[in-house]
């Protein structure tokens, strides 16, 4: 039987220590963070979608996405921000269930998913046997 537990936390919360731990422990762990500046490199789908919606001035001059001028964009404009979700969300969601099999294949008991919003966004919660909160 596979366990997925939910793992989110603020800034400087403690939670990255919370983590280490659990993987000392044997857990696997499955960063949101990671993945969601995974889904955007260079010729991934989202990449293009991203470039197709918000134009070149946001790419780095290696093709990389300039994370800050984004920012200023999505934090200034909440439809673009809601664009900008519909666009990763999905694309996160698919490498996270990835990953989950991977380690369900593997035999791994727990799957810490750690995502920083987790308790905001709703849907995920119901798939957690367990939540944690790092304060």
């Amino acid at each position: 039987t596979m366990f997925l537990v939910g793992l989110s936390g603020g800034i400087a919360s403690g939670k990255s220590t919370v983590v280490a731990v659990l993987r000392e422990l044997g857990c696997a762990v499955i960063d949101a963070d990671v993945i969601a500046r995974e889904v955007v490199q260079p010729h991934s789908r989202a990449h293009q979608q991203i470039l197709q919606h918000f134009g070149a001035e946001i790419l780095l001059e290696n093709g990389e996405i300039n994370r800050e001028a984004l920012g200023n964009i999505i934090f200034s404009q909440p439809e673009k921000r809601r664009l900008l979700n519909s666009i990763t969300h999905p694309e996160i969601l698919k490498e996270m269930l990835k990953q989950i099999l991977k380690y369900f294949v593997l035999g791994y008991r727990y799957v810490i998913l750690d995502i920083p919003l987790l308790f905001e966004n709703r849907r995920l919660t119901k798939f957690m046997k367990y939540t944690v909160l790092v304060y």
